[in-house]
């Protein structure tokens, strides 16, 4: 294994649920506004993975008032709470 993987293999969440297209998710995103922390809730279902290891990345589609709002997670991200 070269440093680069090995870096990746460390920055990979472990934890994680097996994801598929179709499933119905709930993302915590953590949001920093001035100098407040807090957890934003987003819900919907995936339709779409893409790449693998710790670039992996899911499309969320939810619809809010009527209009679809597709937005991309990657969840290996410090930014999304596990």
């Amino acid at each position: 294994m070269n440093i680069i993987d090995t870096l990746e293999q460390e920055g990979m969440k472990k934890d994680l649920p097996e994801l598929r297209i179709g499933d119905q998710v709930k993302v915590n995103v953590k949001v920093i506004e001035g100098t407040r922390e807090r957890i934003q809730t987003y819900e919907g279902i995936i339709i779409a993975k893409k790449n693998g290891g710790i670039r992996e990345t899911i499309v969320v589609r939810r619809v809010t008032f009527g209009v679809g709002v597709e937005r991309t997670f990657p969840i290996h991200s410090p930014k999304i709470a596990g």
